[in-house]
Order: C-alpha cells, then sequence, then structure tokens
C-alpha cells in the first residue's frame, strides 16, 4: 500500500470514527438478576431493571452503554438471554446514546453470529475480543476481525491480555487498523505508553481507555474514549472527569480523580463485577449478585471495597457543599 492510500484509509477511518461517535463515555453495564428457581443459578435477568439501569446511566451525562461486556457477565448467559440483554440496551436507550453490543466469541464464526445478531437489533457499534479460549496467533486475530468487521458495523477491538492471553500491540493494531469498519480499541492492557504509540502507528483508530484506574493518565495522552465500568456507581462525576480531562482542564480533573482511584482500581481486579455491583448498592443502586462462576467477595474484600468506596462518596459530598 502506497503512503498516499495509507493516508487516505486512516483519513476515512478518522470520518468513519467521527461520524459513528464511539468515543465519549460508554459504560460496561452490569447486569441485574431476581432469584427464580427455574433459572440459571437459580438467578433470571431482571430486563425491566437493566433497562432502566441504561436510561439512567445515560440520562446522567454518559454517552452510551456496552452490554455483554465482562461486566454485563455475557459468558454466564444462554443465547436467549444474551441477544435479549442487547436489544433491551437498544430500545432503552434509543436515539439518546451509544449502544456498543460486546461480540465476543471462542471463534471467529461465533463473534460474527452474534455481529450480525447487533447489527438486526440496530447496535450502533461492536465491541470484541480476541478468539476468547485460545490463545491465537497473529493471523488467526486478523481473520477473527475481518469476519466481525465485515458485517458492516463500526468495530471497537478490545485488548485485555491478562484475560485472553493474547496482547493486541500497537504494531499488530496498526495491521487490525486497516481492516474496513475498524475503528477504535479498547486499551486495557495497563499500560497508558502505549496511548501514544498507537496514535503514531494506527492514526486512524481511536484509543479508548478501557482501565478505570488509568483513565486520566490515558485521557491527557490523547485516548478519546473511556469504556468504563465504575461509571455504574458514580456516572455524572464520570462524564465530569471525562469532559474536564478533555478540555484542558487538568488539574480540575485531578482533583476530582485522586480520591475515586481506590475504588477504581477494582475495575483492574478479579473481582471486579463484583466490586462494581457492591459499589452500586452503597450509593442506592441495585446491584445483587453475580452467575457462577463468579461467587460472593471474601469478607476483607467486601470489607475493603466498602471502604474505597466509601472515601470516593465523601470526597464527592465534599465537593458539593
Amino acid at each position: 500500500m502506497s503512503d498516499a492510500q495509507s493516508d487516505a484509509r486512516s483519513d476515512t477511518q478518522r470520518d468513519q470514527r467521527q461520524r459513528h461517535g464511539l468515543g465519549g463515555v460508554v459504560v460496561a453495564t452490569a447486569l441485574p438478576y431476581y432469584e427464580k428457581a427455574s433459572a440459571p443459578a437459580g438467578l433470571a435477568v431482571d430486563y425491566d431493571r437493566y433497562a432502566e439501569h441504561c436510561q439512567w446511566l445515560v440520562d446522567q451525562g454518559c454517552h452510551g452503554v456496552g452490554p455483554n461486556g465482562s461486566l454485563g457477565e455475557y459468558a454466564a448467559l444462554t443465547e436467549t438471554e444474551r441477544r435479549t440483554v442487547a436489544r433491551t440496551a437498544i430500545e432503552a436507550v434509543g436515539g439518546s446514546g451509544t449502544v456498543v453490543v460486546g461480540v465476543h466469541g471462542a471463534g471467529s464464526h461465533q463473534a460474527r453470529y452474534w455481529a450480525e445478531a447487533a447489527a438486526q437489533d440496530g447496535a450502533d457499534g461492536l465491541l470484541c475480543l480476541p478468539p476468547t479460549m485460545y490463545r491465537a496467533n497473529r493471523g488467526e486475530v486478523l481473520a477473527h476481525y475481518e469476519a466481525v468487521a465485515s458485517v458492516g458495523l463500526p468495530v471497537m477491538v478490545y485488548n485485555n491480555p491478562v484475560d485472553t492471553k493474547v496482547d493486541l500491540t500497537p504494531d499488530l493494531l496498526a495491521e487490525i487498523a486497516q481492516i474496513d469498519n475498524v475503528v477504535a480499541v479498547k486499551e486495557f492492557s495497563g499500560d497508558v505508553r502505549r496511548v501514544l504509540e498507537i496514535r503514531e502507528r494506527a492514526p486512524g483508530l481511536e484509543v479508548i481507555s478501557g482501565a478505570d484506574d488509568v483513565v486520566l493518565e490515558s485521557l491527557l495522552m490523547g485516548a478519546t474514549g473511556w469504556f468504563a465500568g465504575f461509571p455504574n456507581v458514580f456516572p455524572a462525576e464520570s462524564a465530569l472527569l471525562f469532559e474536564l480531562a478533555t478540555s484542558g482542564k487538568p488539574a480540575e480533573a485531578r482533583a476530582l480523580y485522586e480520591p475515586l482511584v481506590a475504588a477504581f482500581r477494582w475495575d483492574s481486579r478479579t473481582e471486579f463485577v463484583q466490586a462494581i455491583k457492591l459499589g452500586m448498592e452503597q450509593v442506592g443502586r441495585f446491584g445483587g449478585a453475580c452467575r457462577p462462576p463468579r461467587g460472593p467477595l471474601t469478607p476483607a474484600q467486601r470489607e475493603q471495597v466498602e471502604a474505597d468506596m466509601s472515601r470516593a462518596v465523601a470526597a464527592l459530598q465534599q465537593r458539593t457543599l
């Protein structure tokens, strides 16, 4: 590919990114359940409560929602539940926010299946891990994303090397970015040095912060979005943090961010789903239980989450006085 062709492709991808708006604060939504003996693990998805939560997040200033991510426990859902969750989010948010549906799958045929379903149901974009449950090589990763992107919706690839054992390094992302309809990467390696390197190697690719506890650092280095966990707990404050960080007010952003980071660190821990649901309970929202394999927090973990959350809540209350 010539330099001129490469520049033209980058311009096209940048136009796609701006048109489809996968940046901003998109919340990886937690999923509520209610007890029902006949449901998997005795827990049935509470779709009405989930719809209310999605709409509340957007009403609080977040730019959109992301159903069927890891935080949404997609792997613990039946096929019917998984599709209904996506449809519920799309119907709840409507045109008031962006809906980026998780289409993660063990193979490209499975990920494409979920991508096609999301397209049929009216999703704005797709979030996709590399092949799950298998350490795919470079060629397999590219083929995986080519299959998903062929559906036609904007694709945000998801780099989570801890869980998938596949690292979407900046040089690999430069190749992935050449695939039509791939417009963004959710970067969850925790290495904020990558933000600039990705922008250098793949200038048409939008970099989205995926880890709550490095979000400010990532935004100050040029990330244009936050695919987030703790905005389930603090949506308005998270939207404000994003605005401050991206509008040339780093000191104000830091003052808001620092007392929240201890809670935000739970987003990068194994028990992040349980911790975020407990955080929701502490601010008066419904969190509830998780399906297996996720069990309850240990007493020590629960105590620490409550302490970290209490510090965050107290700091936010102090700001309003």
